[in-house]
């Protein structure tokens, strides 16, 4: 009888060891990779996992107010408010029609409208813009899918269009445009937040995770302006009735404290509404006329002149000259508006009647009896260094203009060039740099920088002031100041009836009236149209405002002259500073 072996099949087991070694090799494998994955390198692929999950979110920070004075009181005079919008995600919406009537029945509008927008392939349609909290609350309530809205923040402006070119606007990007808005809107703006969340897989933050970041935004600064609005608002309506009495479609009129550079009152017409400049169709009334239009100035330049030759000691105030009533120079003749005879002539007569022989009298005084370089040079350092035409003043304003003072040295006719600017012709200016001129003159001799911002307000409300800023002093002899004023009241008593304003006894007011021909683009004038210009100054012992009125081309009579049409806007600015207890004793 036999007996079965079990004999070792060694193949098999020998295959058995290959596969439990290759086994072991791929786990090892695995598991020095899960080590350096979880262990070596852990920290970058924690960070990038987080990098996934964190997302950042800008938080907007509160848009500082813009105040200003209103008698002893400051007010806002621009607002934030909160208001929403209405989008549509048509992905979610069932019942279309039914919604948009809802809508409609609910804030207003077009249901069609609506409904269209609800059925468009988009994923966000707006539907409405600035509706308010309980618009928002109604619409939300209902709780319609595919219907939500979206907080914004808005400025709004108590005053409505009063000041607008002044204060700009803010547009749908959050940018200041255009005034204040645009010069100061770094400081207005503030500093926006961060929030750097850990989110959920829908991308919702998850407030608690100890790996979020967040950074608070910073509120923009609250500026106060030097502006006092009851003023303002009677210096626009003014503006607004004097233009459109001589049919003039634009003008402007600034009201400065000389001795400080203040802007009290600042008027631009037309008006607009910042709150809706989207509905403007010309861009050009957003410009502060005031500050950003040049123009030739006509015969209030004959101030400027008079100022110069009198602190230069060639003329004093009883000073007479024979006039032939023309001047001949570079083989040009100049004349008067109105001819006179040849007569002996004073200065007060000069600018009692307006008389460019004399303005260019006067320049010739300055070069020792001619036009010459001396006489250019000091005209021009008058002009340019001392009044600070031809560079912009500095004021807190977008697209403010420089204007233009010819050279003295360069160039073909500077004699009759210069003899032209001595009676506000060849020479460009804005309605700032005239009034602050003039200021300068009649304060006794400091050029301060006009400005419109009086400060900021602290975290206190406490207003903190900018002191006023020196640009220049000694632009005139203090002794040259009462002169000129002296020669300003005398042109303006004695024209006060031409110019259909009243004297005030007990006050001082002075002032002088501006005609300029507007250049006609062919390298001449025009024959038919004028800028109007008046410029004078009001007060009990001395000056305590300068007013200075710009009317755009009037459309006037023959008879009549733009600058006897501005004339009556400065009066009725004088009256209201005075009856209204501006002007103090």
């Amino acid at each position: 009888m036999g007996f079965a072996t079990n004999t070792p099949d060694h193949g098999a087991i020998r295959r058995l060891r290959i596969w439990y070694g290759l086994i072991v090799v791929i786990l090892a494998i695995f598991g020095i990779r899960l080590f350096y994955l979880q262990i070596i390198r852990y920290d970058h692929y924690h960070a990038e996992a987080l990098q996934q999950q964190f997302k950042d979110y800008q938080i907007p920070a509160e848009r500082g107010l813009i105040e200003a004075h209103d008698g002893g009181k400051v007010v806002p005079v621009v607002l934030n408010q909160t208001l929403y919008t209405l989008y549509a995600d048509p992905k979610f919406i069932k019942d279309p029609h039914a919604d948009a009537e809802f809508v409609a029945s609910s804030i207003g509008g077009d249901v069609n409208t609506y409904e269209t927008a609800m059925k468009q392939p988009n994923r966000y349609d707006i539907l409405a813009k600035k509706l308010t909290e309980s618009q928002k609350n109604k619409l939300m309530a209902a709780k319609k899918p595919g219907l939500d809205v979206e907080t914004h923040v808005y400025r709004t402006y108590p005053d409505g269009d009063s000041a607008a070119q002044v204060l700009g606007f803010v547009d749908d990007n959050g940018q200041g445009k255009y005034g204040i808005e645009q010069v100061l809107n770094s400081q207005l703006a503030g500093k926006p937040g961060l929030l750097k969340a850990i989110t959920d897989a829908q991308g919702v933050p998850l407030p608690a995770n100890k790996n979020n970041v967040q950074i608070p935004p910073t509120a923009g600064k609250d500026v106060v302006l030097t502006l006092d609005m009851s003023m303002q608002h009677q210096v626009e309506n003014i503006l607004k009735q004097g233009l459109q009495k001589a049919h003039s479609k634009a003008g402007s009129a600034i009201v400065m404290d000389p001795n400080t550079g203040a802007i009290v009152a600042m008027a631009n017409y037309p008006f607009y509404d910042p709150s809706q400049y989207y509905n403007v169709t010309d861009p050009s009334v957003f410009n502060n006329q005031a500050v950003a239009d040049e123009f030739e100035p006509g015969s209030i330049m004959k101030i400027l002149m008079t100022s110069t030759a009198l602190d230069q000691g060639t003329i004093q105030p009883d000073t007479t000259y024979q006039d032939s009533g023309s001047v001949t120079v570079d083989g040009f003749t100049i004349r008067n508006v109105e001819p006179l005879p040849s007569s002996t002539i004073s200065i007060k007569v000069v600018l009692e009647l307006s008389l460019n022989t004399g303005a260019v009298h006067m320049l010739k005084t300055l070069g020792g009896g001619d036009i010459n370089s001396q006489a250019r040079n000091i005209w021009h350092d008058y002009m340019a260094n001392r009044f600070q035409l031809g560079k912009p003043t500095g004021i807190e304003q977008s697209y403010e203009a420089s204007g233009s003072v010819p050279d003295p040295n360069k160039g073909y006719a500077l004699n009759l060039k210069y003899a032209n600017t001595s009676f506000g012709q060849g020479v460009s200016v804005t309605t700032l740099q005239m009034v602050s001129a003039l200021s300068s003159i009649v304060n006794g001799g400091t050029y301060y920088q006009p400005h419109l911002v009086d400060g900021y307000m602290d975290n206190n409300g406490n207003l903190q002031s900018i002191p006023p800023k020196v640009v220049r002093k000694n632009v005139i002899k203090p002794s040259t100041a009462p002169e000129i004023e002296g020669l300003m009241e005398y042109v303006f008593t004695r024209n006060h009836y031409v110019y259909n304003s009243n004297v005030h006894p007990g006050f001082i007011e002075g002032g002088k009236t501006g005609t300029a021909q507007v250049a006609s683009g062919t390298g001449g004038y025009s024959d038919s149209k004028y800028n109007g210009t008046f410029y004078g100054f009001v007060g009990v012992h001395k000056p305590q405002y300068t007013i200075m009125v710009f009317m755009q081309t009037p459309n006037l009579p023959n008879y009549e002259y733009a600058g006897t049409e501005a004339a009556p806007i400065f009066g009725s600015i004088a009256d209201m500073l005075i009856n209204n207890g501006y002007v103090t004793q």
